[in-house]
C-alpha cells in the first residue's frame, strides 16, 4: 500500500510524472489563493481528484484507490490550501482471472494470468486463453505505457486464433505477431500497428462450395495499419450525446508476405438528446478493399454485412456475393442506421435497474458487392446504390455496463435479393459494436 499526496490550490493534474504509481512522492504547488472563489475551487479540486483516481484505476495495477481531501496543515500550508492524498493498494505480483466475454453475437469464456506493474512503471505481461462459441484463442502480450503519460503506450502481442465462420463454411487459423503504438494528438487518438500473421484456411464442412474450397490453403500477411479516432460520446454502448469518427487504413504486402491490398474503413455516429430522456442516433459505415497485384482478394480480408449488429432482419453476414449458400464477402460496402431511443414505458425501476433498459425504433439500410476497377468511380457508386437492403422495426436494448449490450428486436426486412437469408420477426443480438 502506498500514499501519493499533493498540496495545491489549483485542480490536481490528471497526468504527468507526478502521478506515477510506482513511487510515493510529495509535490507542493503554491498558487495565489482566490478567496472569492473558494467554493468553486474546492469543487474543481474534487473533480480533478476524481479524474486522477479513474486514471490510476485504468492502469490495471491497483486493487483500490482512495482519495482524501483535507485543509492544508503544517508549517508549509498556505491560506485556503488543500491536501489531496491518494491511498493505493497494489495488486499482487501474479494475478489470475476468470470471466465471460461478449463479442458480436458470440459469447466466450476467458481465463487469464497477469503480471501487473512488472518493473514498477505499470508494465504488464498477460497470458489469456479464450474459448467461445465460434472462436478459440491463445495470446501472450506485453504492455508498456510511457512514464508520466499513460495515454501513450506500446504493446507486443503473440497469438493463435482458430475461428469458425458457418455463414461461409470456413475455418481459419491465425498464428501471428503484432506490435501497436497508441498516442493522442489534440482531440484525436491514433494507433499505429504492424501485424505479421500466418493464415490457414480450410472448409468447415464437406458441403462447402467450390469457391470456398478454392480459397483453402496457407498465406502469409504482413500489414501496416493506422487508426484515427475522435470520440466525444458520453458512452460507447448507449450514448445520449456526442459524436464518433473512426478512420482505419491498412496496407498489406509492401513489408513482406504474399497478400497485397489496400483497405479503408470509416465509421461515423451522431447522437443528440431530445425531450423526456429520448435520444436520436444516426450511424454510417463504409469500406473499400483494393487488391494490389494480380492475385484477387482473399475471403479472409473482405467485408461482411447483415445480422443483428448491422442490417437487422437479415441473418448473420448473409448479404452480398454467395456461392451455393456460402457467403463470400465483398470488396465494398456501406451501411446506415437511424435509431430513436426512449425509456421503458411508465419507467419501471427508474433511477435503478430500469435505467439499463431502453426501447428503440430503428431503420437500417446497406449494400455490399464486388467492384470491377476498370469501370471507374461512377460505376462503383451506381453498383453500391443498386439492390439496397433495408429493414425497420422496434425492440428492447439492455446495456451490460459500458462494455456490451443485448438487443431483442422485431424486424421487418425489405429489399431482399435472391440468395439473401432473412430473419423476419424476432431477432436477438449481442455485441460491442452496433450499427
Amino acid at each position: 500500500m502506498g500514499t501519493v499526496q499533493a498540496r495545491s490550490l489549483e485542480p490536481l493534474p490528471v497526468s504527468g510524472p507526478n502521478l506515477s504509481p510506482s513511487v510515493d512522492e510529495l509535490e507542493t504547488v503554491e498558487v495565489e489563493p482566490e478567496t472569492k472563489q473558494e467554493v468553486l475551487e474546492n469543487k474543481r479540486v474534487m473533480k480533478k481528484s476524481h479524474e486522477a483516481r479513474e486514471r490510476l484505476l485504468r492502469l490495471g495495477i491497483f486493487r483500490n484507490v482512495e482519495v482524501l481531501i483535507d485543509t492544508a496543515q503544517g508549517e508549509e500550508a498556505v491560506a485556503e490550501g488543500l491536501d489531496v492524498i491518494f491511498e493505493v493498494k497494489e495488486m499482487r505480483r501474479l494475478t489470475g482471472s476468470y470471466n465471460t466475454m461478449v463479442g458480436n453475437n458470440e459469447g466466450s469464456m476467458v481465463l487469464g494470468l497477469k503480471l501487473p506493474n512488472l518493473f514498477g512503471r505499470a508494465e504488464k505481461i498477460t497470458f489469456q486463453f479464450s474459448y467461445g462459441t465460434k472462436e478459440t484463442s491463445y495470446g501472450l502480450s506485453y504492455f508498456k505505457p510511457q512514464p508520466g503519460n499513460f495515454d501513450k503506450n506500446f504493446s507486443v502481442n503473440l497469438y493463435k486464433v482458430t475461428g469458425q465462420f458457418p455463414w461461409s463454411s470456413l475455418r481459419e487459423t491465425d498464428r501471428g505477431l503484432s506490435t501497436e503504438y497508441n498516442f493522442p494528438i489534440w482531440k484525436t487518438h491514433h494507433t499505429l500497428k504492424w501485424e505479421g500473421v500466418w493464415r490457414e484456411l480450410s472448409s468447415l464442412s464437406r458441403t462447402a462450395s467450390f469457391s470456398v474450397r478454392e480459397e483453402s490453403g496457407h498465406s502469409l500477411k504482413s500489414s501496416l495499419s493506422h487508426t484515427m479516432t475522435i470520440d466525444t460520446r458520453n458512452s460507447a454502448i448507449l450514448p445520449k450525446r456526442g459524436a464518433l469518427l473512426k478512420i482505419n487504413q491498412e496496407l498489406a504486402g509492401y513489408c513482406g508476405g504474399d497478400v497485397n491490398f489496400l483497405k479503408e474503413d470509416v465509421e461515423l455516429q451522431f447522437n443528440t438528446s431530445l425531450l423526456w430522456d429520448c435520444v436520436l442516433s444516426a450511424s454510417l459505415w463504409s469500406g473499400l478493399l483494393v487488391p494490389m497485384g494480380e492475385k484477387p482478394s482473399s475471403i479472409a480480408d473482405r467485408f461482411y454485412l447483415g445480422g443483428p449488429t448491422t442490417v437487422r432482419g437479415f441473418s448473420m453476414y448473409s448479404i452480398g456475393p454467395q456461392s451455393e449458400g456460402d457467403y463470400l464477402g465483398g470488396e465494398a460496402y456501406w451501411a446506415g442506421g437511424l435509431h430513436f431511443y426512449t425509456p421503458l414505458p411508465f419507467r419501471p425501476g427508474h433511477g435503478g435497474f430500469g435505467d439499463l433498459f431502453r426501447t428503440h425504433f430503428f431503420l437500417n439500410a446497406g449494400n455490399l458487392c464486388n467492384l470491377n476497377y476498370g469501370e471507374g468511380p461512377n460505376a462503383h457508386l451506381q453498383k453500391l446504390a443498386e439492390c439496397i437492403r433495408w429493414s425497420y422495426g422496434a425492440g428492447i436494448v439492455l446495456r451490460l455496463g459500458n462494455i456490451a449490450r443485448l438487443e431483442l428486436n422485431y424486424c421487418i426486412p425489405m429489399g431482399v435479393q435472391s440468395g439473401d437469408r432473412i430473419c423476419d420477426g424476432v431477432q436477438f443480438g449481442a455485441g460491442i459494436r452496433f450499427l
